[in-house]
């Protein structure tokens, strides 16, 4: 495929990433699927191209710059750092499949821990700077007050993780939400299981990779799940609260603050919202019109953890979202065997810019 505009837009985005600090790094195209499968699950072969090597072992095409990055930095970066790159990335479109599975990416990665409000602001700030000439509407959103609220509940620390778990699965997370309020009940054939004085009384020969024993110990948890008391539907209310915030950042930060009266472990989630606002105002951005939505990123950011935005072009609803990014804390610990360092960055993609064809 031929990316030649898209390629020379890249270079043209890596230069200005590089005027503001930014170190050019590059990544191979053939990645280590182990990485990516332990960090998405099995979810990501629906959405990578995966391929075996005799002396390797398994290995996926690129689906991203920043997990390579990240496992760069995390072995070999000093501090603070800032990173730059471009390049090709694979993705299936198997739900769009008039979109292409190739295209090329740019991208802009923060590596400080000083000050993560004022790096949140310089990365948007940034990206806003250089899509200026573009017919572009940005959205903001902020992962980590949602899991601070799903912290806050009454329930055990399994259902907590089931909830953390699923938030970038919109569905799958309300659906265990009403179950745990007693919404819905919970599958028949589970009641059924768990009535057996002992379920494996009745089982066939093991079939598959899971021993008795983690047969056993997962119809343990299940009967505990199953023992818990209801979620209060004082806390689901709440939380759906929570999520239909969707205003102006300075509109959103009262009614989050009013919310977090009620929900007061969403205190320091809420003022760091408060001084990223502060610090994007600082950098010439109108706060004031920059939209704020509670529920934002949870569909495509599955390793974002905190503050996340994204462009998109109103004129061609057909475009997937031009450029995405935001804040990703934990994948630098995961990554980084313990270790961590509070990292943001960002990508854009310059085929859509070029479709776009420049200047509103």
């Amino acid at each position: 495929m031929t990316h030649g505009p898209a390629r020379d837009l890249a270079a043209q985005l890596t230069a200005r990433f590089e005027a503001a600090g930014a170190l050019p790094v590059d990544c191979a195209i053939l990645q280590p699927a182990e990485t990516l499968l332990d960090l998405y699950g099995e979810d990501i072969r629906a959405r990578a191209y995966v391929t075996q090597d005799p002396a390797r072992g398994e290995r996926m095409l690129r689906p991203d710059f920043t997990v390579p990055v990240v496992e760069r930095h995390m072995r070999e970066g000093a501090e603070p750092a800032r990173y730059t790159y471009s390049g090709e990335v694979f993705r299936r479109q198997e739900d769009h499949p008039e979109r292409s599975p190739e295209y090329i990416q740019a991208g802009y990665e923060v590596f400080d821990g000083s000050d993560p409000a004022r790096a949140d602001a310089e990365v948007f700030a940034l990206f806003s700077e250089v899509l200026s000439d573009y017919p572009l509407k940005p959205a903001t959103g902020d992962i980590g007050i949602l899991t601070a609220a799903v912290r806050s509940l009454r329930i055990s620390d399994a259902r907590k993780a089931a909830l953390l778990r699923h938030i970038w699965r919109p569905r799958r997370f309300r659906a265990l939400l009403d179950r745990f309020a007693g919404r819905t009940p919970p599958p028949p054939t589970r009641t059924a299981l768990l009535k057996a004085a002992d379920p494996m009384d009745a089982a066939g020969p093991l079939i598959g990779l899971r021993s008795e024993a983690e047969i056993r110990a997962r119809i343990d948890a299940l009967r505990a799940d199953a023992a818990e008391p209801r979620l209060a539907a004082e806390e689901v209310q709440l939380i759906d609260t929570l999520l239909r915030v969707s205003e102006t950042c300075p509109f959103a930060l009262e009614r989050l603050r009013d919310l977090s009266i009620d929900l007061s472990a969403l205190g320091p989630a809420v003022e760091t919202f408060a001084r990223r606002c502060e610090a994007l105002a600082a950098r010439g951005i109108d706060v004031g019109t920059l939209p704020f939505e509670a529920s934002y990123g949870r569909t495509s950011m599955e390793y974002y953890d905190g503050f996340v935005f994204g462009f998109s072009a109103p004129t061609r609803p057909d475009l997937p979202l031009v450029a995405t990014g935001g804040r990703y804390d934990a994948l630098t610990e995961r990554l980084g065997g313990g270790a961590s360092i509070p990292a943001v960055g960002g990508v854009i993609r310059p085929d859509l810019l070029v479709a776009l064809g420049g200047r509103s």
